[in-house]
């Protein structure tokens, strides 16, 4: 008989107490499993376990019964000795606090997250469960959550962290056990070996961290030196700490890190140790330990790479170049164009050359002309002069690569406050980086771990066909050396936490070329419109009847390219998607552009720019949101208005102060995203809105219209209909439009009804909640209204049918109507109007009389028909339709019943109607 199975939970040799806290948590999730502790554990452990170890799970390797391990569960690494009973392919289960590390690995499965440390992970889910944990048990988890975190004041602690530690203390964790064994008290020999470390410790700048290096000689020491660590870190308070010991026969190194660009478990396994990314070791023997300390700097070098790089902070893509020889009045006019600060002048090679974003060689940057200079020219009347005499002259870049303490340094030595960024490769500027973009860093996450977040967030949110082919639009612009972006609603949502699959693509390139290089590789269609850069790809398997591939049909620009606001119809929703390919049917591409308004209202003038750029012509900071698409920035969000603030804070705001002046309609839009998430239109964007709302009297009707028809586009039209009217908009569409009580009521009554009905309606659900919101206005406001907006002839329709409707609505609400005058009513109505007409007037009678017309009476026609009445020696004419009605009248009323019965009175009348020829 085969012997049972066992599951097992390890961890790293060297033990500490996040490790051993970590084993316990596993084992309270995973009673079955045995938490076994590792040949070597640090002393304070040691004494831990000797006090309380008789109210604990763990056991011994030597006490493991011999049985085949069925699975192991690894806590605080993803480095482990094996144990015996385990096979080379024995699956398992990494739990840590640090990133997957080889996500291929077969047989495995991660469980992690960001944390201080390991043991709050677990903690939570047990306090999820609400697992009971003994005293010892409480006190255990907690020395892993503090050692792990500083007692919970290193910068990798997380709100988390807290949260788990209060919830530990109120199972009664003891806060004096805690300070007996974290702060242990050195041995005499550690003292003194201490004190050595202590003189010959140096602090190195590697790539812009401190890294701590001490080294010292300790022949026969045999105590604890990862104790000294801790003690050397709380003094220094490095990003990463290296302590190499002679102790005679070998060298020790230890290592700790506090930061994700320091990896301590990679350097310690190029030493021949091993142990994860903030804690290592190694025996070093048969080497001299200044040789070792060399080696170890060497490698810190070629593998510590800057926390944050320009990359990560400047703004992508070819910037406003400004040809040399430009006056100083033109520059003038190119600021207010572009709003920029500052801006590379080049050495013009054409005496036509004009200033905008396009690539250049940095070998022909001549020096940055800034706003500021321009202005003192301009003050001291110097208009015409070049502005080669004001600029600042000289050849300063730097590389996505390089660091921001380096960057810093430059601003600081060159006065530069904007620095043209510089591919090393072509030697072409690809980018800038401001002094605002190195402000903008200052308490922001850190862009690694943000680029985790971010990617882990689509990974879980999107549809695996639709992530997939995010994935090869950025793997083909990154061939064609062009940055792609997902932009606008679809960022914001992925970030609320909403379902939206309609995404918008920016190319810092041309992107009807990438399209037509997707459908080439992957299939499907493209449609372009060359004059704004746009291209939808129609997605292979889409049915709808298109042109064959890149037909250059010109589209209508609101089709291919993504306005200012983010969605031009409502989100659809998960379920929405085809359960097949979960994939929207096509994705559109547009070329980053940037917009000029050569007056109030009017629509902008268009022309190629930078994702920055593209950005700003947004309406809300928080639609301002992209996230990089190409692999090697695949999941960097870009920020540069704020908008994630915004979105924290629930705030609506615009970018700049003439941003309701270029573009009323961006005030119907305010309180419609206001409404929909529930947040508040920011003080300042509210002003702006109150001083340009008259401005909406000049917009065109069919804008007005369309932001209109997107409001009854969501859940709950009549709140942001209510805040329009707080807002005063109405007043300016028409006076007598507003939101009452009989409107909302209306609003919820069609929103029920439109659930329950299964059939198909001739009206859209904006042409219905429209009708519910118009429907008391009288003929002359009515007629006001339509000249307004420009009402679509569907819309007219539906209107002035539910307005012929309501002289009859009096009769219609009586119980003892006959049939036949129902039927007379409601004979040329619309469906659309037989519909809304029980939730307006919300009379039983109406409902009961129109729901007998749909089921049955409209179905009834008498046997008789022209030619009968031919027949009959009846001349054609206005009597064949009296004859017919009083036919089908007769047999509503319930006067006749068969067939015979209607002969009988068409003879009759026929009779009758010769006769009285």
């Amino acid at each position: 008989m085969a012997a049972e199975s066992i599951t097992l939970i390890l961890t790293h040799e060297h033990t500490d107490f996040d490790a051993l806290a970590s084993m316990l948590g596993a084992h309270k999730l995973f009673p079955e499993a045995v938490p076994v502790l590792p040949r070597t554990l640090n002393r304070n452990l040691r004494e831990f376990l000797a006090l309380y170890r008789s109210g604990l799970p763990f056991r011994r390797q030597e006490e493991l019964p011999r049985r085949p391990v069925e699975r192991v569960i690894v806590v605080d690494t993803q480095s482990f000795t094996t144990v015996r009973g385990m096979r080379p392919d024995t699956p398992g289960l990494y739990i840590d606090h640090h990133a997957w590390q080889n996500p291929d690995e077969p047989g495995w499965q991660y469980w992690g997250d960001k944390v201080g440390a390991t043991a709050t992970l677990l903690v939570e889910r047990i306090a999820e469960r609400n697992l009971p944990v003994t005293q010892v048990e409480a006190t255990l988890l907690l020395l892993g959550i503090y050692e792990d975190t500083g007692s919970l004041v290193y910068v990798t602690t997380t709100p988390r962290d807290l949260r788990a530690s209060a919830w530990l203390l109120e199972q009664g964790a003891n806060l004096q056990v805690l300070r007996r064994f974290l702060y242990h008290p050195l041995t005499p020999a550690q003292t003194e070996l201490y004190s050595k470390l202590t003189e010959t410790s140096q602090v190195v700048d590697i790539a812009g961290h401190s890294v701590v290096i001490a080294a010292a000689s300790a022949p026969g020491f045999s105590d604890e030196i990862s104790t000294l660590a801790h003690s050397l870190r709380d003094v220094y308070e490095p990003d990463g700490l290296f302590l190499l010991v002679d102790l005679g026969d070998r060298l020790q190194m230890v290592a700790r890190s506090t930061s994700d660009a320091i990896d301590v478990g990679h350097i310690a396994k190029q030493l021949g140790g091993g142990g994860h990314a903030r804690a290592a070791a190694a025996l070093i023997r048969h080497r001299r330990l200044e040789d070792v300390q060399r080696q170890l700097v060497e490698l810190l070098r070629e593998t510590v790479k800057p926390s944050v790089t320009v990359a990560q902070i400047m703004t992508h893509g070819a910037p406003v170049i400004v040809p040399s020889g430009v006056t100083v009045e033109e520059m003038a006019q190119i600021i207010r164009r572009y709003g920029f600060e500052g801006y590379p002048v080049v050495e013009s090679g054409d005496s036509g050359q004009r200033a905008g974003p396009r690539p250049s060689q940095a070998s022909q940057l001549r020096g940055i002309i800034s706003r500021r200079q321009v202005d003192r020219a301009t003050y001291h009347g110097l208009a015409s002069h070049p502005i080669d005499r004001y600029m600042r002259t000289g050849h300063i870049t730097v590389t996505p690569e390089t660091s921001i303490t380096d960057l810093q340094r430059l601003m600081i030595e060159s006065g530069w406050g904007q620095i043209p960024v510089v591919d090393p490769a072509s030697d072409q500027i690809i980018g800038i980086v401001t002094r605002t973009d190195l402000i903008k860093l200052w308490g922001s996450p850190a862009a690694h771990s943000r680029r985790e977040d971010i990617s882990l967030r689509m990974e879980a949110g999107l549809p695996a066909p639709l992530l997939t082919t995010l994935r090869q639009a950025g793997q083909s612009a990154e061939q064609l050396g062009y940055p792609l972006y997902a932009v606008g609603g679809f960022v914001r949502d992925l970030l609320l936490g909403r379902a939206n699959f309609d995404v918008d693509l920016v190319v810092e390139g041309d992107a009807i070329k990438l399209a037509r290089g997707l459908a080439q590789v992957h299939g499907g269609r493209v449609r372009s419109h060359k004059r704004f850069g746009a291209a939808k790809w129609i997605l292979p398997g889409d049915d709808a009847d298109q042109p064959a591939p890149d037909s250059g049909v010109s589209a209508p620009p609101d089709d291919l390219t993504p306005s200012d606001h983010p969605e031009a119809a409502a989100v659809p929703h998960p379920a929405a998607l085809s359960s097949a390919r979960a994939l929207p049917s096509s994705l559109d591409f547009v070329s980053a552009r940037t917009e000029f308004y050569a007056e109030p209202t009017a629509l902008p003038t268009v022309e190629r720019g930078s994702i920055k750029l593209d950005l700003h012509r947004r309406d809300f900071t928080i639609n301002t949101l992209a996230i990089a698409l190409t692999p090697g920035r695949w999941g960097e969000l870009l920020d540069f208005y704020g908008g994630e603030r915004d979105l924290q804070q629930g705030l609506i705001r615009v970018l700049h102060t003439h941003s309701f002046v270029d573009d009323p309609t961006r005030i119907l839009r305010a309180a419609r995203f206001e409404q929909r998430f529930g947040f508040q239109i920011e003080q300042r964007t509210a002003e702006l809105i109150s001083d340009a709302v008259a401005l909406l009297d000049r917009v065109t009707p069919a804008r007005v219209r369309h932001e209109i028809e997107l409001i009854f586009a969501e859940e709950r039209p009549e709140q942001a209909l209510r805040r329009l009217g707080e807002l005063g908009v109405l007043d300016h569409i028409h006076p007598e439009l507003h939101v009452d009580d009989w409107v909302v009521e209306r609003f919820q009554r069609l929103r029920a009804a439109m659930q329950a009905h299964s059939g198909p309606l001739s009206s859209d659900v904006d042409q219905l909640y429209f009708a519910i919101w118009t429907y008391r206005l009288d003929a002359l406001a009515f007629a006001q209204l339509d000249q307004r907006l420009n009402l679509m002839r569907s819309t007219l329709t539906l209107l002035r049918n539910l307005h012929e409707l309501k002289p009859h609505l009096p009769r219609l609400a009586q119980p003892d109507l006959p049939p036949s005058e129902i039927y007379r009513i409601l004979l040329d109505a619309s469906d659309g109007s037989r519909f809304l007409l029980p939730i307006i007037t919300a009379s039983a009678e109406v409902a009961g009389h129109i729901q007998r017309y749909e089921q049955t009476l409209r179905f009834v026609r008498p046997f008789t028909d022209g030619r009968d009445l031919k027949r009959m020696g009846l001349a054609p004419g206005p009597l064949y339709r009296q004859v017919l009605d009083a036919a089908r009248s007769a047999w509503l009323d319930g006067r006749i019943s068969s067939e015979a019965e209607e002969r009988a009175l068409v003879a009759d009348l026929a009779a009758q109607a010769r006769a009285a020829a």
